[in-house]
């Protein structure tokens, strides 16, 4: 009788805490997130991974470089989870790739065209080349824009694509070029190189920034997955938020920076952060006229209707 007793004892436990022990045994959701290259501006997805923000949601992260061109195809292929362009992620959707922003961390734009000492004026960039990253990304646009505030013509002005923020810092760095447009910390890395920052460009042109983008079945087949990662970079970002000395810190030494180098980029990230990892449909409206210069897009065209806010907590 005792041994029935402890038989049905031992039994209701198991029932009972059964769903714990498989929620700790749980197997993890495995991401892939695509960059072009190291930036300051996916500190947030860095701090994720270091922090343990993602394991902490059981998430297992992958981070591939890859770029911003290929990076659309990429998600809807299923090649990779995620990629960070959000102006990429509604020219590509305008183009009619199943593509969705969950997230969007800025309202404005960093980038600084940083050029070699002797350039004083814009004209003098006339028959001399500069670096970006590629056509139709963010520096692309704003050096385009630049180009047209100084009234040059795109044509005077010969340009590389190197991929990434990171080698367009070494383009100019290795004297390719005269110019190139980069972001914190590389333009401050440049200055005491003996480069200077030659314009602001953030405010010259209404573009996305970066984000988190995936695809429309990736919603649709893996939400849970969608979900936890959202949550983990939301807590990522108020960890940035919060931590000054510890991000200061990371920033020193995944990016090879000077101390007030660093601060300068942190301060930088916390200035260009917004406060509900929206985008702005203000910006979104700015950059499809940007677009319609080299492609016909309705004038009631939406550019929300390539995103997905719902997992964001309610504002």
């Amino acid at each position: 009788m005792k041994f029935k007793t402890f038989y049905r004892v031992s039994l209701l436990a198991l029932v009972i805490f059964a769903p714990r022990l498989t929620d700790a045994a749980e197997t993890p959701y495995k991401i892939r997130v695509g960059f072009p290259s190291l930036a300051f501006s996916y500190l947030p997805y860095y701090v994720a991974q270091e922090k343990g923000f993602y394991k902490k949601h059981n998430i297992e992260s992958e981070f591939i470089q890859i770029t911003n061109s290929i990076a659309p195809q990429a998600v809807v292929a299923g090649n990779i989870n995620y990629f960070t362009s959000a102006s990429t992620a509604i020219s590509a959707g305008i183009a009619g790739l199943p593509l969705v922003m969950v997230m969007n961390f800025c309202d404005i734009s960093p980038w600084v065209l940083v050029t070699h000492k002797d350039i004083n004026k814009p004209q003098d960039l006339i028959g001399k080349t500069v670096a970006l990253s590629g056509v139709r990304t963010s520096p692309y646009y704003f050096f385009q824009a630049f180009l047209k505030k100084s009234e040059i013509n795109e044509k005077d002005v010969g340009a590389i694509n190197t991929g990434g923020t990171s080698d367009s810092f070494r383009a100019l760095t290795s004297n390719r070029v005269a110019g190139t447009v980069l972001t914190p910390p590389f333009d401050d890395k440049a200055v005491s190189l003996g480069y200077k920052k030659f314009a602001q460009l953030g405010e010259l042109a209404d573009i996305p920034y970066v984000g988190m983008v995936t695809s429309q079945n990736e919603i649709k087949t893996n939400r849970e997955s969608v979900r936890r990662t959202v949550t983990a970079m939301l807590e990522s970002i108020a960890w940035l938020r919060a931590n000054r000395p510890d991000t200061v810190k990371m920033i020193v030494d995944k990016f090879k920076v000077n101390q007030q180098e660093a601060e300068g980029t942190y301060a930088t990230l916390i200035r260009i952060l917004n406060k509900d990892s929206r985008m702005n449909p203000k910006t979104g409206r700015g950059y499809l006229d940007i677009l319609r210069q080299e492609r016909t897009i309705a004038a009631d065209y939406d550019p929300m209707k390539h995103t997905d806010f719902s997992f964001l907590p309610r504002g």
